[in-house]
C-alpha cells in the first residue's frame, strides 16, 4: 500500500523538490507551505509520516511537534525535522519533543529518502494486547485485567490507562492527559484528570495509597511505570542472586 507523506516546508523551491522526487520514489505526498492548519490537515490525510520544517512563517514547528504528540489519532505518527536549526541544543530539544528524526538542511534528497524508509522498515503494528505490573488490557474487547481478575472500567477511564500504559516511563503533564483523552474541544478542568488518576488508583493498584503502576509527578502531572513494591523488592533480589 502507498505510503502517504505529510510535508510542512515554507520554502517553494524546496517543497517542490521534495515532492517531485517523494511521488517519484512512489509516496503519496500532500502538504502546505505554512503551519497554520497543519494539525487538522494531518487529521484530515492520516500520514504514514510527517516532514516538517521548524522554522514557518506563521508558527514554530516544536510547537506544531507537541500538539502532534498531544493528538490521540496523531501520536505514533514518525516525525522527521527539516530544519537550518544545527546546535546540539536544537537537536537535543526536536527529539526529546517527540521527533522520530532530525534532519539539518541543506540535505541529500537520498540521504533524505534512505532515512523516511528506515522509518517505516522499523514501524510496527501497535500491539493488541499491553501487558504490565499484572494488568493485561485488550484493545480490541477494551477489556481489562488485573492478575487474570476482569475489571470494569469506564470509558474513559479505559483510554487513560490506554494512553499511559503505551508510553511507560513517560511523564505526563495534567494538560497533555486532557488533550489526549478527552480532546482539545472539552469544558472541564486539570482536577477532572486527579480524580480519573484517583479512581483508576483505586481499581489497578494493590494499594491506591501506595501507588506501583501510577505515579503522581510533583508540580507536573504523571507516569504509568511498574515498580516493586517494598515487600515484593527482597523476592526479587533473591531471585536474581
Amino acid at each position: 500500500m502507498t505510503k502517504r507523506i505529510v510535508l510542512i516546508e515554507d520554502d517553494s523551491d524546496l517543497f517542490s523538490l521534495l515532492k517531485y522526487n517523494l511521488e517519484k520514489e512512489g509516496f503519496n505526498l500532500t502538504g502546505s507551505q505554512t503551519g497554520k492548519g497543519a494539525i487538522d490537515l494531518c487529521r484530515r490525510t492520516r500520514p504514514d509520516l510527517i516532514l516538517l520544517d521548524i522554522m514557518l512563517p506563521d508558527s514554530d514547528g516544536l510547537d506544531i511537534c507537541k500538539g502532534i504528540r498531544n493528538d490521540p489519532e496523531l501520536a505514533h505518527t514518525p516525525v522527521i525535522f527539516l530544519t537550518a536549526r544545527a546546535s546540539e541544543t536544537d537537536r537535543i530539544v526536536g527529539l526529546e519533543l517527540g521527533a522520530n528524526d532530525y534532519i539539518v538542511k541543506p540535505f541529500f534528497i537520498r540521504e533524505l529518502i534512505a532515512r523516511i524508509k528506515l522509518q517505516f522498515r522499523t514501524q510496527t503494528a501497535p500491539a493488541r494486547v499491553l501487558k504490565a505490573g499484572g494488568l493485561e488490557l485488550d484493545r480490541s474487547s477494551c477489556q481489562v485485567k488485573l492478575e487474570n481478575a476482569p475489571l470494569a472500567l469506564t470509558a474513559t477511564e479505559f483510554r487513560l490507562l490506554e494512553f499511559l500504559m503505551t508510553r511507560p516511563g513517560v511523564v505526563f503533564s495534567r494538560e497533555q492527559l486532557l488533550n489526549a483523552v478527552w480532546g482539545q474541544d472539552r469544558a472541564i478542568t486539570d482536577r477532572t484528570v486527579d480524580v480519573y488518576v484517583l479512581r483508576l488508583r483505586q481499581k489497578i493498584e494493590r494499594d491506591a495509597t501506595a501507588p506501583r503502576l501510577i505515579h503522581s509527578v510533583r508540580g507536573f502531572g504523571y507516569s504509568f511505570e511498574p515498580r516493586e513494591s517494598p515487600q515484593e523488592a527482597p523476592v526479587a533480589a533473591e531471585a536474581a542472586v
